[in-house]
């Protein structure tokens, strides 16, 4: 039966499921993005009927790994954005840095080149010996790769150029030991990283944090599921510390708008005025 798609019936029934059993609740995750994702699995899995997919995803552990790996977003990169980051270099850090302890969540970090390039301004900004950065997603497989600190070398070339315009002085490959097609980050980059999984859709608050950077997540989310990832950031984050999203993200709009000023200079930053 190749070539044939999951109806929208059985996408609801797999939703049920994976909430019922596991715990997972996709419900709320924009509609066509999410169909695309499971489709290409069933697909690239090649099984013969949605039954089958359904049974193997219902009975086997390992698979349900793989289906969260594949159907949620790990599309990162290091210092994507980089006048976003030099924001942060030039006007969030020397905010963090009158705190004794600073404590900063990237929620739906992915595989966590982003918390690597924090580590690494961090680290320039002399912040880094007093800093936990707390890196989770919904994907055990990405942190896993996390926590090797371990990247593909292939990007590396504009991972340098991203870091330069971020404000970035040295050189880029100071940070890394390249080994064929891999690059190992030097490990006290990670020894201030703390990586576990957590669920935006299910899981609580459990810390409070002066920065929670939380970018390209909420754009795969319902209106819905949006306002309480937000509530959540904002029953985690500090007064006057900041929140931080994706260029296509906002919270105008959302219950804590009027609790946030956005940095004069646009970027996605945001602060707790209250």
């Amino acid at each position: 039966m190749e070539g044939k798609t999951l109806e929208d019936a059985e996408i609801d029934l797999l939703l049920e499921d994976l909430l019922e059993m596991y715990g997972y609740d996709f419900s709320d995750y924009a509609r066509a993005s999410l169909k695309r994702r499971m489709n290409r699995l069933f697909q690239l899995d090649r099984f013969p009927s949605f039954a089958e997919f359904r049974f193997k995803l219902r009975s086997d552990p390992e698979y349900l790994r793989r289906f969260v790996a594949e159907v949620s977003v790990n599309v990162t990169e290091m210092f994507r954005d980089p006048l976003f980051y030099r924001t942060l270099r030039e006007e969030v850090l020397p905010v963090l840095a009158t705190h004794p302890l600073i404590r900063i969540w990237h929620a739906g970090c992915a595989t966590g080149e982003e918390v690597y390039s924090m580590a690494i301004m961090l680290k320039e900004a002399n912040l880094l010996h007093k800093s936990l950065l707390y890196a989770t997603d919904i994907n055990p497989n990405a942190l896993s790769k996390l926590k090797t600190g371990i990247f593909s070398a292939t990007p590396m070339r504009q991972y340098s150029d991203n870091y330069r315009m971020s404000g970035g002085k040295l050189d880029f490959s100071s940070y890394y030991t390249a080994h064929y097609d891999r690059v190992k980050f030097h490990d006290l980059l990670g020894q201030k990283i703390i990586a576990s999984t957590h669920n935006l859709v299910s899981d609580s608050s459990f810390n409070e944090f002066q920065l929670i950077l939380c970018r390209n997540v909420l754009i795969y989310f319902n209106k819905e599921l949006q306002d309480r990832a937000l509530e959540l950031f904002d029953q985690s984050l500090e007064s006057l510390g900041f929140l931080a999203l994706g260029a296509k993200e906002t919270v105008r709009f959302s219950s804590i708008a009027k609790k946030y000023r956005q940095l004069e200079n646009k970027e996605k930053i945001w602060r707790k005025i209250v």
